[in-house]
């Protein structure tokens, strides 16, 4: 592997990582990010980082704010509801697709996610990977090479709104709903398993919805 290679490999790595600390909390919206912090975390030098500070602004993940730098990008109300009524429509039509698009072993293996997700109820972590594998592969069943680019430039803006998870009784809600998703692809329902992700990610809003408004004192 040339340098070039291994340090274009280091900068997808600490991308994607910066992004899942993104979504799991360990960095919060409007906290500074810095090259030196960045490599320092990270134990490399700054060449790459420069690389995957320039990546998430250009993906809207940071945004150059006056005196303070890049910061962690903040959503407005305006723009989570919008956020959330493309995932209806996006993933809602992947389901769509894939209730008969998907192939036996890609339905077999959802249901096997959902399965381990039982196990993991408990675990912020593992049930986030879940999750992710979860939503990336019924993407992929939908065999749909424009809707899956679709979704993927979605999800990267979906890092910004951290996971709901461990709010309240959240993952026994989703772990209920993955499950009607896959029960309706393995009947090759279509339409079913449209309703059932589009229940979905619509509960998922509501819930969101629910954390941001302030509480009474």
């Amino acid at each position: 592997m040339t340098q070039k290679s291994k340090t274009r490999d280091i900068t997808h790595r600490i991308y994607e990582e910066v992004r899942d600390a993104i979504h799991n909390g360990e960095f919060a919206v409007g906290d500074r990010l810095t090259e030196v912090a960045l490599a320092e975390k990270f134990g490399v030098s700054r060449t790459p980082i420069r690389d995957v500070i320039a990546k998430l602004e250009a993906d809207g993940l940071l945004t150059n704010v006056p005196r303070r730098g890049l910061t962690i990008t903040s959503l407005s109300h305006q723009q989570i509801g919008e956020l959330y009524m493309m995932r209806e429509v996006l993933e809602g039509a992947t389901a769509h697709l894939a209730a008969y698009a998907g192939s036996d072993a890609e339905i077999s293996t959802l249901r096997d996610l959902v399965t381990s997700e039982e196990a993991c109820l408990g675990d912020r972590a593992a049930l986030s990977v879940i999750n992710k594998k979860f939503h990336r592969l019924l993407a992929l069943a939908a065999h749909n090479r424009y809707l899956l680019a679709a979704i993927e430039q979605m999800s990267i803006t979906m890092s910004l709104l951290p996971s709901l998870l461990t709010e309240g009784d959240r993952a026994q809600t989703a772990h209920a709903q993955h499950l009607q998703i896959v029960e309706a692809l393995e009947r090759r329902d279509p339409e079913a398993a449209e309703k059932a992700v589009r229940d979905h990610i619509r509960a998922s809003h509501q819930h969101r919805l629910l954390l941001m408004l302030p509480g009474e004192d």
